[in-house]
């Protein structure tokens, strides 16, 4: 296949980009900045509202993965329009352009998070269940819709809403290491909220799942099957590590750096999210349960 990634610098991306090439498929980056164009790179620029829409004639699918952290920085104001701004415009962009093209992809696969679903306590939640109200799940919301034009151009667009990535270069776990490392890891608050995880592997092979199943479209929990408390994520990470996770973590520290609208959002409220689509559609995880992934993701295997 010929697929193009937005985003292929990224956490995701990267392992996306190493996977299709391992399988012999060609990816076609869609980058900014000054990168030459050429065969595999096409230029875009979401807020210039420019993209070379030729060079994503007659690809097999495209997925999209571009947008600013949600987890990395506080959220002023000025950051909240980022992070909006990076997602929408890039999506309408992008839905825009692959319809008007001649010979149009048949899939689009367009990131999405489980924060779409805001704070729903220990409820199981599928593809169907209704959004939250918070900014996040707002977020979500209008990065969705903003794929509307590639699905009335009968593209078939897959929303791929993705948990906690577990890395060992990259995103939330890698934060976490060195403070678990040292013994100073505990659990969040009551640590009673949900976390939604899945493996790096995973949720690379997940994406290519959906790029090749024909019978997955909408909405997609791109989700391990079996998510964890924050205590008990807390838990099987100490053990993965050999430390101590006695004392819970202090909010005070991570509010001065990151805000209180992001700790409470992101850390004391979870969701309890359930891959149903992928299931249904025989998609098997390597790492369904929470301290395999971590023993392969860290490279720690069992004594």
């Amino acid at each position: 296949m010929d697929v193009a990634i937005t985003g292929s610098t990224g956490l995701i991306g990267t392992a996306l980009v190493e996977r299709l090439g391992a399988m012999g498929h060609r990816t076609v980056r869609v980058v900014r900045g000054d990168a030459s164009p050429g065969r595999d790179v096409v230029r875009w620029d979401p807020a210039a509202g420019t993209i070379d829409a030729a060079g994503l004639e007659g690809l097999d699918a495209v997925v999209h993965l571009a947008g600013a952290g949600i987890g990395d920085k506080r959220w002023t104001d000025e950051r909240k329009r980022l992070i909006l701004d990076s997602r929408v415009q890039g999506t309408t962009l992008l839905a825009r352009t692959l319809a008007g093209l001649e010979r149009k992809p048949p899939v689009l696969v367009s990131g999405s998070a489980v924060g779409y679903y805001g704070a729903h306590g220990d409820e199981p939640l599928t593809e169907d269940a209704p959004p939250g109200d918070d900014f996040a799940a707002g977020v979500c919301t209008q990065w969705e819709a903003a794929t509307t034009p590639a699905a009335d151009a009968s593209i078939r667009v897959v929303r791929i809403r993705t948990g906690i990535v577990l890395a060992k270069h990259g995103g939330a776990l890698a934060r976490m290491v060195l403070p678990f490392s040292l013994g100073l890891g505990g659990r969040i608050k009551s640590g009673r909220q949900y976390m939604s995880w899945i493996a790096l592997d995973d949720e690379v092979g997940a994406i290519v799942h959906t790029i090749t199943h024909p019978e997955l479209d909408g909405p997609a929990n791109l989700t391990a099957p079996n998510p964890v408390t924050n205590a008990e994520f807390t838990k099987a990470l100490g053990a993965v590590l050999r430390r101590p996770t006695v004392l819970p973590t202090p909010l005070l520290p991570l509010k001065a750096v990151y805000g209180r609208e992001l700790v409470q959002h992101l850390l004391v409220e979870g969701q309890r999210v359930i891959p149903a689509k992928l299931e249904a559609t025989g998609f098997e995880h390597r790492h369904p349960e929470l301290e395999g992934a971590l023993r392969a993701v860290l490279d720690k295997p069992a004594a």
